[in-house]
C-alpha cells in the first residue's frame, strides 16, 4: 500500500511538474549548476563581453574603477572588541582580504599599524575553498575566542568556526557547523544558540532555520537542546543573549514573517513572550524594554502612533504594566532612521525630508532627557558604538554626493568630535551640484528625488540619465558618496538621479505600507511620475533617459520597463526578482510574501500578475534595450529570473544584453576586481545608449 501511494504521489509530482514546463518552457533556467544552464550563460556572458569590453575606453574604466575600489587610503572601517578595532580589508594585493586589528589609539593614527589575525588568501589557497568572509562573531565582554563566518563564492549560507584570537588559529576541537543558511550566537564561553540545518524538517519554506538549540562545547551537534520550533510557513528562528553587565537577559525570536515576529524571555522557568504587536520590533536597552511600532497601538489606556520609538522599565512590562514614554514620533515628513546604543544613551537618526539629525536620549532617575546633538547638516549621516556596554564613544560617518565620506569619532554629551578618517576624493566636486526636486504621482502623492549633475547642465533633454531606485521593504535611499558613479557617469557627462518612491523607508512605516502587496503598483507609479518629471523639466528625454536597479530595485526597473517601455532607452537590472509567479518557490523567496503576497492566493496572484514583468513582456512591443546581471552564487535572490527572462525576451526578438558572474553571492561580485568589471560593464553599456 505504502508503495502505492508513493507511486500516486509520484505521477502528481510529475504530471505537475510537467504542468510546469508546459507553463514556462525556460523552467530548466532555474537549476542553478547545470551543465546546460551554465553553458547558455557562458554564452551569453561571451556575447556581453565581446561588445561591451570592445568598446572604446573600456579597458581605462575598469582598470580605474579597480584602482578606485582597491585603493589603499579608503577608510578602514572597524568594530571595537576587547581593547582591538578589527577590520575586513580588501585591494588588488589581498583579493580576498585581511582580517587585521589595531588599537583604537593607533587608529587614530594617518597609518596605522595593522596587525593580520586571518588571511583569508592564504586560508583559501591552503584549504582549496573559494573562502568569502562573512564576518565573526566575538565572544563578549573580552574573549580570547570568536565565530568566523566563511562563505562559499560569497552567497547568505556559510560556514561557522571557532577561532582563537591569541593563537591566530582555529581551534581544533571547537565549534563548528556546516555550511548553511545558519545563526550562531554566543551564550556563554561553553555554549550556543545555534539555529542551523539540522537534518530534514528543520528548515522553513524559506531556507532559514526553523529549529533553534543551545548546543554545549565537547557534546555533539546532534545532542543539543532544543529550545523552540517554529513552524515551517514561518520565515526563520533564532535565539541570543544580551550581555549588558547587570542587565543579561536571553531571548527566543520567532520570526513569522519579513514583519511579524514574537519574542521570548528565557528564564529556569522557560518562555516567556513578550506582549508586543508581532509587526513591532522590541528589545532591551538596560533596564528598558524599546518597542519600535509599524502601527498603532493601543495599550496601557493610550494609543502610540505608527513609527513611533516607546520605552518602558523592562520588569515592570513582566509585571504587566504597561505605562511607556514616547522616544520619537513621526511628522508628515520625518521617520525614525535608526537607533544605536551606548552604554549610557540611546542615539537616534531621524529623517525629515531625507535629510538626516541625530538626537541623543539618556534615560535618568526615571526620565528620559533628549538633547539635539550638532551635526553636518548635508548628506547622510550614520552612527555606531565603540564599545555599547562599558563606553559612551561612538562612531559618526558623514556623507554626501559630492563629499566623500568621513568617519568621527564622538562622544554622548558632547558636540566636539574627532575626526578619524575620509574617503580619498576620487573625482572632483567642483563641476557638479546636487538638487531636491518632487514629482506627482498617479494619485496625487508628492514623491521627492535627488539629482546630481554639472553645473553647467543644460535643460534642452539631451542629457544621458540613470535614474535609480528601490522603494521596497521599508529601505531609504539616501544620499551617498561613490568613486564609481562619480568616474564611470558623472564625469563622462552623466546625470544621476536617485528616487525616493514608495515602498521605501523615507518616510516611515506609512510610505513602506503604501506599496506592500495590493498596493505595489504605487512604487512603480512613482517611479515612472519621477521619469516622467525628469523629462517634463527637461533634464533628460526618453532617447537619453535609463533606468537602474537591483534586487527588488530589479523588480521595479522591470516593472517601469514593461508598463512605460515609451520613456526609456536604457535599462539595467542586476539580481533581480522577475518571475513573480513563482518567486516563492526559489531560494528565499517565500519569506518575501510578506512584502509581495502569496501567487498561490488567487486574488493575490490577480494583482501580482499585473506587474510581474515575466509576464509582461510582450513579442509586439518595442522596449529599451536592457541589460541584466546576475551571479550564480546569489543563493538570495535566484539567478533564475535574471536568466528566464533573458531567455523568453530573446525568444520574443528583443534586444537584450546578459552577463552572470559565476560566483559573488547577492552583491554580484565577491572582490573588488570583480565589482570593477561588473561596473564597467554597465556603465559601458549605459553611456553607449544613452550619449
Amino acid at each position: 500500500m505504502r508503495h502505492l501511494i508513493g507511486e500516486i504521489i509520484s505521477e502528481t509530482a510529475d504530471a505537475a511538474h510537467a504542468a510546469e514546463l508546459a507553463d514556462d518552457p525556460y523552467l530548466w533556467l532555474e537549476d542553478i549548476t547545470s551543465a546546460a544552464a551554465l553553458d547558455w550563460a557562458r554564452a551569453r556572458n561571451a556575447v556581453c563581453e565581446r561588445e561591451l569590453e570592445g568598446k572604446p575606453g573600456f579597458a581605462a574604466l575598469r582598470e580605474r574603477l579597480g584602482t578606485i575600489l582597491n585603493d589603499k587610503a579608503r577608510i578602514p572601517w572597524v568594530s571595537e572588541h576587547a581593547g582591538h578595532v578589527y577590520n575586513f580589508w580588501r585591494d588588488s594585493t589581498h583579493v580576498r582580504g585581511l582580517w587585521r586589528r589595531t588599537t583604537l589609539a593607533d587608529y587614530r593614527n594617518d597609518a596605522p599599524h595593522w596587525d593580520t589575525v586571518l588571511d583569508l588568501d592564504l586560508l583559501a589557497r591552503d584549504e582549496h575553498e573559494n573562502w568569502v568572509w562573512s564576518g565573526a562573531s566575538f565572544l563578549p565582554p573580552a574573549g580570547a575566542r570568536c565565530l568566523a563566518f566563511l562563505s562559499r563564492g560569497g552567497g547568505d549560507a556559510h560556514v561557522v568556526r571557532e577561532f582563537d584570537l591569541g593563537t591566530r588559529s582555529f581551534v581544533a576541537d571547537g565549534f563548528m557547523l556546516p555550511e548553511a543558511k545558519c545563526s550562531a550566537r554566543w551564550l556563554d564561553a561553553g555554549r550556543l544558540a545555534v539555529a542551523t540545518d539540522f537534518g530534514p524538517g528543520s528548515m522553513t519554506a524559506s531556507g532559514y532555520p526553523r529549529i533553534v538549540k543551545e548546543w554545549r562545547r565537547g557534546t555533539p551537534l546532534a545532542a543539543a537542546a532544543t529550545l523552540f520550533e517554529a513552524r515551517a510557513e514561518d520565515l526563520s528562528v533564532s535565539a541570543y543573549k544580551v550581555f549588558t553587565p547587570g542587565f543579561e537577559h536571553e531571548f527566543v525570536e520567532r520570526q513569522i514573517g519579513f514583519y511579524s515576529s514574537e519574542l521570548f524571555l528565557r528564564s529556569s522557568a522557560g518562555l516567556t513572550r513578550i506582549d508586543k504587536p508581532d509587526d513591532a520590533n522590541a528589545y532591551t536597552v538596560r533596564d528598558q524594554l524599546v518597542i519600535e511600532l509599524r502601527s498603532d497601538w493601543q495599550v496601557g489606556g493610550r494609543s502610540w502612533p505608527q513609527g513611533a520609538l516607546v520605552a518602558t522599565d523592562f520588569a515592570r512590562f513582566m509585571q504587566g504594566k504597561r505605562d511607556f514614554s514616547l522616544l520619537f514620533t513621526p511628522s508628515a515628513t520625518s521617520s525614525l532612521d535608526g537607533v544605536a546604543m551606548t552604554a549610557g544613551a540611546l542615539l537616534l537618526t531621524e529623517l525629515d525630508k531625507v535629510k538626516n539629525r541625530i538626537v541623543e536620549l539618556r534615560h535618568v532617575q526615571g526620565q528620559w532627557q533628549r538633547r539635539e546633538v550638532t551635526a553636518p547638516e548635508f548628506g547622510a549621516l550614520g552612527l555606531s558604538a565603540l564599545d555599547a556596554a562599558s563606553s559612551d564613544q561612538y562612531f559618526l560617518t558623514v556623507s554626501d554626493f559630492l563629499t566623500p565620506t568621513s568617519l568621527y569619532l564622538c562622544q554622548v554629551g558632547s558636540d566636539r568630535r574627532q575626526a578619524l578618517k575620509a574617503m580619498p576624493v576620487f573625482f572632483s566636486a567642483k563641476p557638479y551640484i546636487v538638487r531636491q526636486f518632487e514629482a506627482v504621482s498617479k494619485d496625487g502623492t508628492r514623491v521627492p528625488y535627488f539629482v546630481v549633475m554639472d553645473r553647467k547642465t543644460r535643460m534642452d533633454g539631451n542629457n544621458p540619465t540613470v535614474l535609480y531606485g528601490y522603494g521596497g521593504f521599508e529601505i531609504a535611499m539616501k544620499p551617498f558618496y561613490s568613486g564609481v558613479t562619480g568616474e564611470a557617469w558623472l564625469a563622462r557627462g552623466g546625470v544621476y538621479v536617485l528616487a525616493n518612491i514608495r515602498g521605501g523607508g523615507e518616510f516611515g512605516p506609512r510610505w513602506h505600507q503604501a506599496a506592500l502587496k495590493g498596493q505595489r503598483q504605487r512604487a512603480f507609479d512613482d517611479f515612472i511620475a519621477v521619469a516622467q518629471d525628469l523629462i517634463e523639466r527637461k533634464l533628460s528625454s526618453p532617447r537619453h533617459l535609463g533606468i537602474m536597479g537591483g534586487s527588488n530595485g530589479g523588480l521595479l526597473v522591470g516593472a517601469a520597463m514593461t508598463q512605460r517601455p515609451d520613456l526609456f532607452n536604457a535599462v539595467v537590472c542586476q539580481v533581480p526578482l522577475l518571475d513573480m509567479r513563482r518567486y516563492h518557490k526559489l531560494l528565499a523567496g517565500a519569506s518575501w510574501m510578506g512584502e509581495y503576497g502569496d501567487p498561490e492566493v488567487a486574488a493575490e496572484w490577480e494583482y501580482i500578475a499585473r506587474y510581474s514583468p515575466y509576464h509582461n513582456v510582450f513579442k509586439d512591443k518595442r522596449y529599451p534595450r536592457m541589460l541584466l546581471t546576475t551571479s550564480t552564487r546569489d543563493d538570495r535572490v535566484h539567478p533564475g529570473h535574471a536568466r528566464k527572462m533573458v531567455a523568453l525576451m530573446e525568444a520574443q526578438g528583443h534586444a537584450v544584453l546578459y552577463w552572470e558572474n559565476l560566483e559573488g553571492g547577492h552583491a554580484g561580485a565577491a572582490n573588488n576586481d570583480q565589482q570593477a568589471r561588473m561596473w564597467a560593464l554597465t556603465y559601458t553599456f549605459l553611456f553607449e545608449q544613452l550619449r
